[in-house]
């Protein structure tokens, strides 16, 4: 079984900052990349920032403020969010891609999501 638990979320003023953790749990053997995403009400799910082999990338709407970082030792991933603004409340959901385990002999790969997180940023 792969869990993954985001927590760090919260009320915050405009301008304030919040860090948020995601840890996957499991007979975890690697995991390729590690990603955050956001929902808000009535909006798709987007893509916020994701940390790779192949690097790192963000949302333009969050260059500059936002920062995923990651700790392979620990399976987790964070995300500093700085300067925040009114727009960037949604539910902020962690993901995990190219996740391997082995059972015995077996190998499977699969992408997992957490259960989310709220960010709500007043004005």
């Amino acid at each position: 079984q792969v869990q993954l638990v985001e927590s760090g979320g919260g009320l915050v003023r405009a301008g304030g900052s919040l860090r948020l953790s995601c840890v996957v749990s499991g007979s975890i053997f690697s995991i390729n990349a590690m990603g955050w995403y956001r929902q808000a009400p009535g909006k798709q799910r987007e893509l916020v920032a994701r940390i790779g082999s192949d690097g790192t990338n963000y949302a333009d709407s969050v260059k500059g403020r936002f920062t995923i970082s990651r700790d392979n030792q620990k399976n987790a991933a964070y995300l500093r969010m700085n300067s925040l603004k009114p727009e960037d409340t949604a539910v902020y959901y962690c993901k995990a891609d190219g996740v391997t385990r082995y059972s015995g002999m077996t190998r499977y790969v699969g992408d997992f999501w957490g259960q989310g997180t709220q960010v709500t940023v007043s004005s």
